[in-house]
């Protein structure tokens, strides 16, 4: 699940992020760019696992906690016609993202239009569309903290999201991205290789993403980044996309990503079963990336 993130454009909220960082200076990555890397790394990963790597992953019992995975939807009462109008929907609405250049209407707008299209066509009601919504999402990006507390959601995790998103912008405006860009072009020489930069951006977003997030720790470094690319006169997308596949590798503990986290208690997973079976997929991830980011992505194209 965390490998197909960088699939496209929308596979991960750290894609995201990175793309709204490019529109601020006028430009963007493509839907499908991240698979470029994101794809490698994918196949890699599977043959990984498939050969050797199934060898590291735990074999425990469930916990108690497991007991929600455990059941299946029935949906045999559900309209054949609500099927396909659905599926149709989804199928267009994805198209629009895919060419939203060429169409004009932005992704989010098409992604607003078919939700809407949804309830229109009467195949979910306005309430379960309402119920459907991610408060906890909102509120990362929101930070409305004192409906938070009314509504029980942990603050725990709102200030560690919202306060590092917070903390990206004021990077940005108070030009401490532009500072931290300096002393880290400064300890790599006048004239650093791009390929040990690519390495340190990666890694550097590598380590931070498995204690703070994937998504935070792509909104803290994605205005850096910007920072040091304008600062040596390379090409924004190239460092931006080194920091956002090195974002997404929050394989090695539990808190990296919400994925990660979400099976600890069904699977009776500790700590160490987390690094035993993420700390490998991290080198292949780097090893890839090390290999095609250059190509792909050139700093002076």
């Amino acid at each position: 699940a965390a490998m197909g993130g960088n699939l496209s454009l929308i596979g991960a909220p750290g894609n995201l992020i990175a793309q709204s960082t490019l529109a601020e200076i006028g430009l963007s990555f493509g839907f499908f760019e991240y698979a470029i890397v994101g794809l490698p790394i994918l196949i890699c990963g599977i043959i990984f696992y498939a050969t050797v790597g199934h060898r590291l992953l735990p074999d425990k019992k469930a916990s108690g906690d497991g007991g929600s995975f455990e059941t299946i939807g029935n949906f045999d009462d559900v309209p054949t016609w609500k099927k396909t109008v659905s599926m149709v929907i989804l199928v267009l609405t994805l198209l629009a993202m895919i060419f939203e250049k060429k169409i004009g209407i932005k992704l989010c707008i098409s992604g607003c239009i078919g939700a809407l299209a949804l309830i229109l066509t009467g195949v979910i009601s306005e309430k379960d569309a309402l119920k459907s919504i991610d408060l906890k999402t909102i509120f990362l990006f929101g930070g409305t903290l004192s409906l938070a507390s009314a509504l029980s959601i942990d603050l725990k995790t709102i200030f560690l999201f919202g306060g590092t998103l917070s903390l990206a912008s004021a990077l940005g405006e108070t030009g401490a991205g532009e500072m931290i860009a300096g002393k880290v072009i400064a300890m790599l020489g006048d004239n650093p290789s791009p390929y040990v930069l690519t390495f340190v951006v990666f890694v550097l977003c590598c380590l931070l993403t498995n204690f703070m997030s994937n998504t935070a720790t792509t909104a803290l470094m994605a205005p850096i980044c910007i920072s040091i690319a304008e600062g040596m006169g390379a090409d924004p997308r190239a460092v931006l996309m080194a920091c956002v596949i090195g974002g997404s590798c929050a394989y090695a503990t539990p808190i990296g990503m919400p994925a990660n986290t979400m099976v600890v208690g069904a699977g009776g997973y500790t700590f160490m079963d987390y690094v035993k079976a993420g700390l490998p997929l991290i080198v292949i991830a780097t090893i890839v990336s090390m290999i095609i980011l250059p190509i792909a992505f050139p700093f002076f194209p």
